[in-house]
């Protein structure tokens, strides 16, 4: 009898904890989780005690100030899903300022797959060794999100860099189950403490991050986005990279590089030139950032109904342009990951409710909700109005009248007194793409309604349905008046 091979401790070590890793976040996030959400029930109990507004503020600035410090590093722990769930949630319209001071430091803060393990992947999927293909490769990344890094390279006998694109090995199995985990926190939630529909928003996330592992799924909405919007304009209002398309697969993306800067460190760029960051020229730079991404993203969502569900701040470079031209800076939108495809019908009511909203209009509001499936139901006397305030929080980048941050807790909140028994999955891409420009608007010091810039868009997408008549559009000329009293500050 042949004698038995050696055991290879080290491959059943890593066999072992490939098969307990999902048992093992999943156990983290349940005991994180439960702490942070009875942390906030037992405060709430306590500080019903306290009658003094101030004190009561007081307290709550501090509760919060704890519990964003074990999201934060539950987030930074865990990694994965929960660094997408940070930039979600870490808006300052959307959580308390101490969430937000301590959240916005985990964009794009996954940790990165080693070198030879992304030559691996690579050479694997493009059945070519990584100095065959490429003149240069830069070992270290220029960013690593949570599914994928990014390396900058030279490919042999051309003239230009790219950014080559690769997915982190076995990352997939674990988002996976951390979306099942938090799909299971939203059902208890919604039954127990917030009146929405939570668990349709988390079974659209699993579903939009699932077409994120697919890189030529990828490279196509790149492509197709590009030619629409290269096609609808003089002059794109977002740079859209080109894809190399034959040197992309399931797990790796190649593209051309664009030089520019991430958003978050504008400021920064700013005052390098030397130029006064409360002054009109830093003004006018910021103002015709958000005026390319809204026009870009009301003539994605309004009129193709195919979008880009992802603008939050590590997916926007500012493009570098020389000193004298800071204010005619130019923006380029990157990763196309999370994309949607809008049906018509849900496009149209969409475009409806814009201008209800455009409009004050809560009686058109509340039409438009019920076309978009949208089911609620209330107890308050005030019940439009009251309909009408949450489509505005929910749907408009510029919150009602004395509201600052959504308060899901808070029994004052529309999302309170409004409760939303059924929200159709694929409205979240709206919804979230909608926030994330709430939120990069507030970065900029920027106040404005995306739905009053949209309105032409909406008109010109309903009359051409033929749900509008020409006489009954208000604005007649599109680019004369998309961004009429945009950056006027309240």
């Amino acid at each position: 009898m042949p004698p038995l091979p050696p055991l290879d401790f080290k491959e059943i070590q890593d066999k072992l904890s490939s098969r307990f890793r999902p048992l093992q976040r999943s156990f983290q996030f349940w005991v994180r989780v439960t702490d942070i959400y009875t942390g906030y029930k037992v405060f709430q109990l306590r500080v019903s005690l306290v009658k003094d507004v101030e004190k009561q503020e007081a307290l709550w600035e501090r509760q919060h100030e704890v519990a964003a410090e074990k999201i934060y590093t539950m987030c930074s722990d865990l990694g994965g899903f929960f660094l997408k769930v940070a930039q979600i949630i870490g808006k300052p319209d959307l959580a308390p300022a101490a969430w937000v001071r301590r959240l916005v430091t985990l964009c794009d803060r996954a940790p990165a797959t080693p070198f030879d393990t992304v030559r691996l992947v690579m050479e694997r999927e493009l059945g070519q060794s990584i100095s065959e293909m490429f003149e240069r490769f830069d070992v270290d990344p220029i960013g690593s999100a949570s599914i994928a890094q990014v390396h900058r390279a030279r490919l042999r006998g051309e003239k230009i860099d790219v950014v080559v694109k690769v997915q982190h090995p076995g990352i997939e199995d674990l988002m996976m189950t951390d979306i099942h985990n938090l799909q299971a926190f939203a059902l208890y939630m919604q039954k127990i403490d917030i009146k929405f529909d939570l668990l349709s928003i988390t079974k659209e996330m699993e579903k939009q991050i699932g077409y994120e592992f697919d890189f030529a799924r990828e490279a196509d909405a790149m492509e197709r986005i590009r030619h629409f919007l290269y096609k609808n304009n003089k002059k794109s209002p977002v740079v859209v990279p080109r894809v190399l398309q034959d040197k992309v697969t399931r797990k790796v993306l190649m593209m051309e590089y664009i030089d520019g800067i991430p958003i978050l460190n504008l400021g920064d760029e700013i005052a390098k030139r030397g130029i006064n960051p409360g002054g009109k020229i830093a003004a006018a730079a910021k103002q015709n950032i958000l005026k390319s991404l809204t026009l870009a993203y009301g003539q994605m969502i309004l009129k193709s109904g195919f979008f880009h569900a992802d603008p939050h701040p590590g997916n926007i470079l500012i493009c570098k342009g020389s000193e004298a031209s800071i204010r005619l800076t130019f923006v380029a939108l990157l990763d196309y990951g999370q994309v949607k495809d809008l049906p018509d019908k849900l496009r149209l009511a969409y475009a409806n409710l814009v201008l209800a909203i455009a409009d004050n209009d809560p009686i058109r509001a509340s039409e438009s909700y019920r076309e978009l499936g949208i089911d609620t139901i209330s107890t308050c006397e005030n019940e439009q109005q009251e309909l009408f305030k949450l489509a505005q929080t929910m749907f408009d980048t510029k919150l009602p009248p004395g509201v600052t941050m959504l308060q899901p807790f808070s029994e004052e909140s529309s999302i309170k007194k409004i409760g939303v028994q059924a929200f159709p999955e694929e409205l979240f891409s709206v919804l979230r793409t909608v926030h994330l420009l709430r939120g990069l608007s507030v970065g900029l010091g920027i106040n404005y309604s995306c739905s009053e810039q949209w309105r032409p868009i909406a008109e010109e997408a309903l009359y051409l349905a033929g749900r509008l008549k020409d006489k009954d559009r208000k604005t007649k000329s599109h680019r004369r008046s998309f961004f009429r009293g945009l950056y006027r500050k309240e």
